[in-house]
């Protein structure tokens, strides 16, 4: 398997033959992140990184987030938005639906959506019925994810805050839930 440092990743080109014949040939988990107005690009840049670790199918970058190019995206990405397949959507629901259809090659299994948000109907991320072919939404770092795509989730986690700040940071949330999704 290709494995590449952070300067390697950087100058990683991505019209290069050899590379890109690697890269198809990832394994790469049917798990997917829709990114739903994360404003912040670093945090985008992050959740590139972690969508490496992962190896996940692709990334939703939906509503008023930044896309690639985007020079923040590129550094805090150390250049994995190239290697990561990653498409723009106007709407989370427009990923969703999305999802949904090409979930629908995977063998025997149903298509999950779950959102990463605290509502009044959300049950502590540990708790969840995760399977795959599976969606994570997140949401922007000030207002979370709206209401309107809370309706397209079939559940709905949130990771229990105890002091006096309401939520983590969209990487560390992203990271928790989808490590933990990803051994079960």
């Amino acid at each position: 398997m290709i494995k590449l440092n952070a300067k390697e990743l950087r100058d990683v080109d991505e019209n290069d033959v050899e590379v890109a014949e690697k890269l198809k040939n990832l394994k790469r988990r049917p798990m997917y992140f829709i990114l739903e107005n994360i404003y912040d690009t670093y945090n985008i840049g992050g959740l590139f990184r972690l969508a490496d670790a992962l190896a996940i199918e692709k990334m939703y970058i939906c509503g008023e987030s930044e896309i690639p190019p985007n020079s923040k995206i590129k550094k805090a990405s150390i250049g994995t938005y190239k290697v990561v397949p990653w498409e723009y959507k106007k709407t989370a629901k427009e990923a969703v639906e999305e999802f949904r259809d090409e979930s629908q090659n995977f063998p025997a299994s149903s298509p999950q959506v779950i959102a990463v948000e605290q509502a009044k109907n959300s049950i502590p991320y540990q708790k969840a019925d995760y399977s795959l072919p599976l969606a994570l939404i997140f949401g922007n770092e000030t207002y979370g994810v709206t209401e309107e795509t809370l309706k397209l989730a079939d559940q709905i986690v949130e990771i229990p805050m105890w002091g006096i700040n309401k939520s983590l940071n969209v990487i560390v949330s992203a990271a928790i839930v989808s490590y933990f999704a990803s051994v079960l």
